[in-house]
């Protein structure tokens, strides 16, 4: 999984410029002032992103053990061909074992534990540091291949006989990494959340679930395994989150601040609204020196830069959905002109949005 994510290129701040430029001249629609009770901050971004469940599976297994994935650009094809990302995670059900990504030390896991390889990286989890499959890259495509088209089962049994035994539940899935995925770019190359507090385990009663799923075998197991999946993910996104410490930065722990989890949410309730900062600060329940202060430390921007990069997030999710009308598009996002659209889509795409239209439809 790659050793890095798409980023979007162009100036992030020309675009803001334009979404700046678009509210002062009265935007599209200027809906009244309302409590954005309705809106959930973190779904209206994974929805975004689409976040899709690739593959999903147990394993049992015995030392000396390891198991390799190799980096986003080999892994997504063999998959799950459209998507433009693979995030990988990792549940430890029993015993211990650890988690290797070339430059980084390796990293202990005990039972409760979860590890989430977000930005693409090939990694291998061991009973010991240093073992390694030693399949080749083709053959662990190949197994892959096999899992996700059905022809292992679902719990698999590896390793070399010993006595120790390591359970672990494997979660891969797709979504969109570019314009932009807030979610994805607060989360670390590597992600290791503890096992959580006893009584808020909610992972296990979906592993349960998972189990008794693929005991069954009923109609639309797969599908159902998959979406138990992307819940497995969530959750894990939702413990990290409640494990943050007070001093920690990033768009997830910005959910949490009483002001810029706010302001997030009102941007997000009604993102073609002819904001200003004066607006949002006053309706996020601060002064414009706090909101910007406050939301540049915790985001990594300014809002009217996360407000531009946003738009034009959903905007390419209604293009890649087949939007025909690329003014409606504008319109539907908050930019009063097509043009201004338009400009501020290639900034951060590198691409105009009929092209951006034309290259993900072709890869449906």
């Amino acid at each position: 999984m790659g050793g890095h994510h798409d980023r979007p290129s162009g100036s992030l701040a020309a675009a803001a410029e334009d979404a700046v430029r678009t509210s002062e001249a009265g935007g599209t629609t200027a809906p009244t002032a309302q409590e954005p009770t309705g809106t959930d901050t973190l779904s209206d971004v994974l929805e975004a992103v689409r976040l899709t469940g690739a593959l999903f599976f147990l394993v049992d297994a015995s030392t000396p053990w390891a198991a390799e994935a190799p980096a986003t650009a080999a892994l997504a094809p063999a998959i799950l061909p459209r998507t433009q990302h693979v995030i990988s995670y990792h549940l430890i059900t029993r015993g211990a074992c650890w988690c290797e990504i070339a430059g980084r030390p390796p990293v202990p896991l005990v039972a409760g534990d979860v590890i989430v390889i977000p930005h693409g990286d090939a990694y291998a989890l061991s009973s010991e540091p240093g073992l390694r499959s030693g399949l080749t890259l083709e053959e662990t495509l190949g197994w892959f291949r096999q899992m996700t088209t059905g022809q292992l089962p679902f719990v698999v049994d590896e390793g070399g006989g010993g006595p120790e035994r390591i359970g672990v539940v494997c979660g891969f899935l797709g979504c969109d990494a570019s314009p932009f995925n807030p979610v994805l770019a607060t989360l670390p190359g590597l992600l290791h959340v503890p096992r959580s507090r006893a009584g808020e385990d909610r992972l296990s009663a979906l592993i349960d679930l998972a189990v008794a799923e693929a005991r069954d075998r009923r109609a639309g197991g797969r599908s159902v395994l998959l979406r138990i999946g992307e819940l497995m993910f969530v959750e894990v996104v939702r413990r990290y989150l409640s494990s943050m410490r007070a001093d920690e930065a990033g768009w997830l722990a910005g959910l949490r601040d009483p002001v810029v989890g706010r302001a997030l949410a009102l941007l997000h309730e009604t993102p073609a609204r002819s904001w200003t900062l004066d607006d949002l600060a006053r309706e996020a329940g601060a002064s414009r020196s706090v909101l910007t202060e406050r939301f540049a430390h915790l985001v990594g921007q300014p809002p009217m830069h996360y407000l531009a990069a946003w738009r034009i997030q959903l905007a390419s999710r209604r293009l890649a959905d087949g939007a025909t009308k690329i003014s409606s598009v504008a319109g539907e996002v908050g930019y009063e002109s097509e043009a201004a659209f338009s400009r501020a889509f290639k900034r951060l795409t590198g691409v105009a949005p009929a092209v951006w239209r034309s290259r993900q439809i072709g890869s449906n």
